[in-house]
């Protein structure tokens, strides 16, 4: 038996819940369908509000071809085999197929600029689906060539018309009795998505009981039970990041490469996980070693450039660096250390020596004046106050206790 989200997923556009400002007599999907005119679109929302599936009915809908590639999986090759397969499909003046890329965010700009010349041959229509930003993760040649368009996530009351829909309609529900007593834990566990609402109910269905009851309580326990999928909108999603991170922090590469592994099956975005590496190599290794936040930055950069599944050798090879690699969070606190005196003292003027002194004004108000040039001194290091003489003392940055940067250490001024 087909999963409940799919034996509910929808037959007509007007069948589709909770995008009506797309599909409601009027709007830009609605006419496409009166008008049998499409333009290229990107479909940018949450997972779960229907991406998929409208690009499905309005390829039905239209009669057109669909074909799908997901970005996650798919290269360069693939997307040209693909739009040769189109172009094959056209037949005199048939119409162009619709090409649907699950994921679109997540091909880089080479393969993003492989289906500019295809779409201005007209070899296809392009529906693209992201839960990303489209400004900042597809380029700007390609989102001058469609039309984004903002999905929802689903709200309680489009939650409520799937439940209703689903015990009125499928095989299992229909021949069970349904006591709703309470439904904030279903909704609130659904977070906007309608998938995961059928995977809940699916769950409750399988029950052989013939009454089912759907309470705060039941599905709260429900939910607990089953856990053990990844959920990366929900609990779970911070849970595994933060096992991910201490796993960095503490040194523990086997553990930092199952948690990402876990990530990955998942469908985390990977760029959600160079970020989070990029911080860690600031904040947890620091000046223990420099070098980390090189390796993570160029992970993320290296990222964005060879795409996905390619990338996630990238990823280990640099989450076993970090994760090998010594810890300094000294950065850190200095920051922190800094950021709060500098809130208590706010009021403090910088001290006349090491104001610039571009006028004969302040040359006469004693700006600049006594102030030591370091490169005129042994080591190119001297004695003299940077700070305001009300917190002259105060000390910020202490170094680790890890030999680069007792390295360093010995660059710091002596004080005066």
């Amino acid at each position: 038996m087909k999963p409940l989200a799919e034996r509910m997923r929808p037959r007509t556009l007007s069948e589709v819940i909770g995008q009506e400002h797309l599909t409601s007599e009027g709007k830009i999907l609605f006419n496409a369908i009166q008008t049998g005119h499409l333009p290229s679109l990107i479909f940018w929302g949450p997972p779960g509000v229907g991406k998929t599936t409208i690009a499905q009915l309005l390829g039905t809908e239209l009669k057109r071809k669909v074909f799908q590639l997901s970005a996650i999986s798919a290269g360069v090759k693939d997307i040209r085999e693909v739009i040769q397969q189109a172009e094959n499909s056209k037949f005199f003046n048939s119409l162009a197929p619709i090409l649907f890329i699950d994921e679109i965010h997540r091909f880089n700009k080479s393969q993003q600029d492989a289906l500019l010349g295809a779409i201005e041959k007209g070899s296809f229509i392009l529906i693209g689906a992201t839960t990303e930003n489209p400004s900042f993760e597809i380029n700007n040649a390609l989102l001058s060539r469609a039309q984004v368009q903002i999905l929802n996530p689903m709200t309680d009351e489009a939650l409520d018309k799937i439940l209703k829909h689903v015990i009125a309609n499928d095989e299992i529900f229909k021949n069970k009795k349904i006591e709703i007593e309470q439904t904030e834990s279903l909704f609130y566990y659904s977070g906007g998505d309608a998938r995961k609402l059928c995977n809940i109910l699916e769950i409750l269905g399988s029950s052989k009981e013939e009454i089912i009851k759907i309470n705060n309580e039941i599905v709260s326990q429900l939910i607990q039970k089953n856990i053990d999928q990844y959920d990366k909108g929900g609990e779970l999603h911070y849970d595994i990041i933060s096992a991910f991170i201490k796993s960095l922090r503490g040194s523990d590469p086997d553990a930092a490469l199952y948690w990402m592994a876990r990530m990955i099956a998942g469908g985390e975005d990977p760029n959600f996980i160079t970020r989070r590496m990029v911080i860690l190599a600031a904040e947890d290794i620091g000046l223990a070693n420099p070098n980390a936040l090189l390796i993570a930055t160029a992970a993320q950069q290296s990222l964005a450039m060879i795409g996905w599944p390619e990338g996630r050798i990238i990823l280990s090879e640099a989450v076993i660096y970090l994760a090998c690699s010594p810890k300094s969070n000294s950065a850190y606190l200095a920051i922190e250390k800094a950021i709060e005196s500098a809130r208590i003292n706010n009021h403090l003027p910088v001290p006349l020596h090491l104001r610039n002194a571009p006028t004969s004004l302040m040359k006469n108000l004693g700006y600049g004046e006594n102030y030591k040039y370091a490169h005129d001194y042994a080591g190119n290091v001297v004695a003299q106050d940077y700070l305001p003489e009300e917190i002259k003392n105060e000390k910020f940055y202490t170094p680790g206790k890890n030999s680069q940067e007792q390295k360093l250490s010995e660059y710091i001024k002596p004080k005066s």
